[in-house]
């Protein structure tokens, strides 16, 4: 929202931000009674986000969901207040179990964008915690409600940048704290996928998805609530840093991202005109690399001598079309990266689990048109239906975080609230590195980076671990 913007236009102050001690841990001791809302809660399980995030999803878990809905009735409507600033916007939004948005906002780091071509980590921390505050005020107040009226507070832990991370995480503490409230600790790249489920009513498990966004291109057969198959994923760079970088290379306004700049100076030009290679084509695999296009992108814009210093608008009719022809070509390429390594992946998806109806595409870049265009030929060859949520849920939002701690909460999957003097240099678990689904094995790359190593084990793989736990518990 505009009127939640800094003034970005002067120096933003640095804040002075406690450092975390490296020694102390977290621990939330289990309790067999805890009060959610002036509520007394019978606790057959709670699963710790902070730090274990262990939680299960097999059979026996049954009898806690029964007792979650004892405890709120069977047609009580939560109500979950959704905290996000894993990269470069504030946002959040209140969603209630019906699927209804009762409020949504979100603070731009726009002008940021444009000032240093891209996501300045410390800026974009600095910026999340100068707003965070009024963005979270602002959803209670539209949403017509007060802390008091929530069952519980979802945040993003992880993946995104820790810097941002801390400031949306230690703000979901201090609400839940303050007032009581349960905490859901929401893995980004779930929610990007699980809020097509609150536009598709109907979407059942299994299904596909297909992640796109700045950082992150995921390729994922969702078999069940937090049970995930890691068909392909970004080897180096994904298509959004691609676009991202095409788009500054070439001089255009990057106040509203790279990605929907490229795609509408594209229409203008001859999307056969530069020819740059398919990334991968030798990979018999569904991982996905941009880093090459990239290169070969940068080398034509210096080879046509085009000056990113001047604005398209101040361009030469010529100069335009120079740069329209290299933006089309680049995005029939990258797109046709997508097409390739998707076709693949529903094959592959389809001999796992011969049921699936629906492939989702969600993520920033998911806003664009011709993506969708494309992915929804790819779909209907394979006989397949395209579920894309609106544009607005697309991009980095607190719906789709509230919606997925709505998920995860109705099978008990949450924390209990936090001390409500909890010190300020606790350590917080955040995730900046967190696959979400275990890897298929014909889906295994050699050639990831070391930059992409596993730092925490899988959402899928904590699952699992906690049903054997649960499973050996109750022999």
């Amino acid at each position: 929202m505009a009127s939640l913007l800094p003034s970005l236009s002067s120096p933003i102050s640095r804040l002075s931000l406690l450092l975390y001690r490296p020694s102390l841990q977290l621990t939330i001791k289990a309790t067999n009674k805890l009060q959610f809302r002036n509520k007394s809660v019978k606790k057959t399980q709670l699963f710790k986000f902070f730090p274990a995030h262990c939680f299960s999803n097999s059979a026996s878990n049954l009898q806690m969901v029964q007792t979650q809905k004892q405890r709120m009735g069977e047609n009580e409507n939560l109500v979950v207040l959704g905290i996000e600033t894993s990269c470069d916007d504030t946002a959040a939004a209140v969603v209630n179990s019906n699927g209804e948005i009762l409020s949504q906002v979100i603070s731009s780091q726009a002008e940021l964008l444009a000032r240093y071509g891209g996501v300045a980590p410390k800026m974009a921390e600095e910026a999340h915690a100068l707003v965070i505050d009024q963005v979270v005020q602002e959803a209670l107040d539209k949403a017509n409600l007060t802390e008091k009226d929530l069952t519980a507070v979802a945040v993003t832990i992880g993946p995104g940048l820790s810097l941002c991370l801390r400031v949306g995480v230690q703000k979901a503490r201090k609400v839940a704290g303050s007032h009581n409230l349960p905490l859901v600790g929401v893995h980004h790249m779930e929610a990007h996928t699980l809020v097509a489920r609150l536009v598709e009513r109907e979407l059942q498990f299994p299904f596909m998805a297909l992640l796109v966004s700045g950082g992150h291109n995921l390729l994922i057969l969702a078999r069940d609530l937090g049970h995930y198959i890691q068909l392909g994923t970004t080897v180096d760079d994904a298509i959004g840093e691609a676009y991202d970088k095409t788009a500054k290379w070439l001089g255009l306004d990057l106040r509203r991202s790279g990605g929907p700049a490229v795609e509408e100076l594209a229409r203008e030009g001859d999307a056969k005109s530069v020819k740059f290679k398919v990334p991968m084509k030798q990979h018999k695999d569904c991982n996905f690399s941009y880093a090459g296009l990239k290169t070969q992108v940068r080398l034509a814009i210096e080879a046509k001598r085009i000056n990113a210093e001047i604005s398209l608008a101040s361009a030469s009719d010529e100069e335009r079309q120079a740069r329209a022809d290299i933006a089309a070509s680049f995005q029939r390429v990258a797109v046709l990266h997508l097409e390739e390594k998707c076709e693949r992946a529903i094959e592959w998806a389809l001999n796992i689990e011969p049921s699936i109806n629906h492939l989702v595409v969600s993520g920033g870049v998911a806003s664009n048109k011709y993506v969708r265009a494309r992915l929804d030929e790819v779909v209907k060859r394979k006989g397949l239906k395209l579920v894309c949520p609106p544009p607005s849920l697309c991009t980095d939002n607190g719906v789709m975080i509230a919606w997925t701690g709505i998920e995860h909460f109705r099978l008990g999957r949450f924390d209990p609230p936090p001390p409500a003097n909890e010190p300020e240099d606790v350590v917080l678990d955040l995730r900046p590195r967190w696959p979400l689904g275990e890897e298929y094995a014909e889906g295994k790359s050699e050639a990831r980076s070391m930059r992409t190593a596993r730092i925490h084990p899988s959402l899928t793989s904590l699952i699992k671990a906690s049903v054997k736990q649960e499973s050996q518990s109750a022999i």
